[in-house]
């Protein structure tokens, strides 16, 4: 370690600036990629159950309503299990925790190609998200053991990016595997469930090779930027409103952490409406088959993985959080409302694949807002509390949308009424940003 104390101070602060800068870009190119790749493979085995709906609906005769409910009980399982998972990351450490979040998740995403009965479909979404449940709030908190604040939204982007990437990737492949339909006597959304299954199993072997726990123990990062990562995560987890000596129910009885909950919930039920609904109503409104619906989803999601990093860096940058996320609220509400009402197919295609940008431009500074408050034992908490009330959200948006596509022989009715919550959003930001402030002046006075 070099020994700084007797350079001048625009020298230190140069020397320290170089050194912060060489401790991020290794943690970026070490940590975010894999994490990526593993998010990746989370959302695709949540959601292809979108496209499989294509046929196995039609085969297993389940209703509109009946996909919906099974497609939202992974939620269930999933907010039941986050704040336990988390508590067992902090105790088992990421690279083992982790690695078992994918293994089991990844057997549990193959074997929904067995299902035969909705009562089954139930059981086996819920024991998915049972499984799954901690990955992400998992990974979120374990960004904040290697980034300080102010890298906070592109760390989190540059990970969840995976989430419109894979759109990409599952709308290319989803009409191919769809296309082997009675290949070995089994039906395409078998082999769709068992294909996109196994990957996870494999990776969860490479997380536990390469994913560390933590910064202590890595030989890629040198003394000195061991000693700035530690020294500026230690500052700013001391000006946190619940720090490193906030305990776990401090953290559960936070109103600021229902807040940011309320907010994420408002904002993750449009991404899951979308997400399960998008294959059918794109369909319907072109008249596309299966892979040519496949491959505008894939578009779309290349287009919102720029905006999400675009909007995380420019977040980061201004050093605000609160407009990065009320105006893609405002901009989906406008979205939503034309979709729910064109009578053109392109105006509704155009109008969807907005909202969708303006979803995924929010999400980087949205999760990047517990960050600014929490830390330590409380942040693993909080964090996770606040996902879980976002993640119930994926239980109601799919089985609302499937109980109002039953009501009303379409999709358009649900489309307007998300309106609701993305207004909804705007006004829980609106207070949860006028609490932290009032909490910021009450400590400079």
């Amino acid at each position: 370690m070099h020994d700084l104390s007797n350079l001048p101070v625009a020298h230190l602060a140069a020397e320290l600036d170089a050194i912060g800068k060489s401790a991020q870009r290794k943690a970026g190119l070490r940590l975010l990629p894999l994490l990526a790749l593993g998010y990746g493979m989370a959302y695709v085995d949540r959601v292809n159950v979108g496209f499989a709906s294509l046929q196995m609906n039609r085969d297993l005769h389940f209703s509109a309503t009946a996909y919906g409910l099974g497609a939202g009980l992974f939620f269930i399982g999933y907010a039941l299990c986050e704040v336990p998972s988390n508590l067992q990351l902090l105790r088992f450490g990421a690279r083992r925790w982790l690695t078992r979040i994918m293994f089991t998740w990844g057997l549990l995403s193959a074997a929904t190609m067995f299902v035969r009965t909705p009562g089954e479909f139930n059981l086996v979404r819920m024991l998915l998200g049972m499984a799954e449940a901690g990955f992400f709030p998992g990974v979120v908190y374990y960004l904040t053991l290697w980034f300080p604040r102010r890298m906070r939204a592109r760390a989190v982007s540059r990970f969840y990016v995976a989430l419109p990437l894979s759109s990409v990737v599952m709308g290319g492949l989803a009409g191919w595997l769809l296309g082997l339909n009675g290949k070995l006597g089994l039906a395409g959304w078998q082999w769709l469930f068992l294909l996109e299954g196994l990957p996870a199993l494999a990776f969860s072997l490479v997380i536990f090779k390469l994913l560390p726990d933590g910064p202590e123990g890595v030989a890629w990062l040198t003394p000195d930027e061991k000693a700035w990562l530690q020294g500026e995560l230690k500052a700013e987890s001391e000006q946190a409103y619940l720090g490193p000596r906030a305990g776990a129910l401090q953290a559960l009885g936070s109103a600021k952490v229902w807040m940011t909950g309320g907010f994420l919930f408002c904002a993750l039920f449009i991404g899951h409406a979308y997400a399960f609904c998008a294959p059918a109503i794109l369909k319907a409104a072109t008249g596309w088959d299966v892979t040519r619906v496949g491959f505008l989803v894939a578009g779309i999601g290349l287009a919102a993985a720029a905006s999400m990093l675009l909007a995380s860096r420019h977040s980061d940058r201004m050093g605000e959080r609160a407009l990065h996320c009320m105006i893609p609220c405002l901009i989906m509400a406008v979205g939503f409302a034309v979709a729910g009402t064109a009578r053109e197919s392109w105006v509704l295609v155009v109008a969807l694949a907005i909202c969708f940008w303006a979803y995924n431009s929010l999400l980087g500074p949205s999760f990047a807002v517990p960050m600014q408050f929490l830390a330590g034992r409380a942040a693993a908490t909080g964090i996770a509390a606040a996902n879980t009330i976002a993640m119930l959200s994926g239980f109601a948006a799919p089985y609302y949308m499937g109980i109002r596509r039953d009501a009303t022989g379409s999709y358009q009715a649900g489309l307007r009424e998300l309106v609701v919550p993305c207004l909804c959003g705007v006004v829980l930001m609106m207070v949860l940003t006028r609490s932290l402030k009032k909490r910021d002046t009450a400590a400079i006075s």
